[in-house]
């Protein structure tokens, strides 16, 4: 990045500070209208009650704060590369990515395509992208290395559920009988179901509440009032002893 770049990226900081969460909510609206197919991979629930949004607001401010020395980051990087792992994120999705929140950029700032303020965040974000690309690529090398570890979801059955009041305590097996990868409890794992009634996928993270050489246990607990797209909610109600669900490996950051 050029000098220039630096100041015209610090420059809207007071802006994102401001607006920085409208400015979200309109790029994951804009980005999954014009790609469907990540709906699969950002959970929806947290979409609609902003969570996600808000999460990503805060990040972009942080790095806009932070530019002229993104290793100040450095913990905040190794949780969210940590989490992209957990969903199987892929660089080329970063293009996806990288192109709506350019043109979310323009047009909630009404400023052009062409500016140098685009061009300055153009810069920037490919900074990020190749950091965080590169950070993921040792993890996924690093998951595929390990006894029992793979990468990206794999198909596990539901070998026993058991129910305390509104909380479901989940045991899974891998279905290819294949070891699976140690870890500790509160460990995170992601969980990914199939929405019912919709060809539609939705990912969750839960916590490992113990492992064996062939099983996870994880923990469920439910809401009164569950969002359409609340894994929890897809789980307890209609998932059952023998069925299948996906797991991606547990990581600790």
């Amino acid at each position: 990045m050029t000098p220039k770049h630096i100041e015209l990226v610090k420059a809207t900081v007071p802006v994102l500070r401001e607006n920085g969460v409208a400015l979200t909510r309109y790029f994951y609206q804009r980005m999954l209208n014009n790609h469907p197919e990540l709906k699969n991979t950002f959970n929806l629930e947290h979409q609609n009650n902003e969570r996600q949004p808000r999460a990503l607001a805060a990040a972009v401010l942080a790095y806009a704060e932070h530019i002229e020395n993104p290793s100040v980051l450095a913990k905040a990087l190794e949780h969210i590369t940590t989490k992209h792992v957990s969903l199987d994120i892929q660089p080329e999705q970063y293009a996806i990515v990288g192109e709506n929140l350019l043109h979310s950029i323009s047009e909630v700032l009404d400023v052009a395509m062409d500016s140098d303020l685009i061009a300055a965040w153009q810069a920037a974000y490919m900074q990020l992208a190749d950091l965080m690309i590169s950070m993921e690529k040792n993890k996924y090398q690093t998951l595929a290395s390990q006894h029992g570890g793979w990468t990206g979801w794999r198909a596990f059955k539901i070998s026993a559920i058991e129910r305390s009041g509104s909380a479901y305590l989940f045991s899974v097996t891998a279905q290819d009988g294949q070891a699976i990868l140690s870890a500790q409890a509160n460990t995170p794992i992601s969980v990914r179901v199939s929405v019912p009634e919709q060809e539609l996928l939705q990912p969750q993270q839960f916590k490992l509440s113990a492992s064996t050489e062939n099983s996870y246990q994880f923990l469920v607990e439910c809401v009164a009032e569950p969002s359409p797209y609340s894994v929890a909610a897809i789980l307890a109600q209609h998932y059952d002893v023998g069925d299948v669900l996906e797991l991606s490996a547990p990581m600790t950051v």
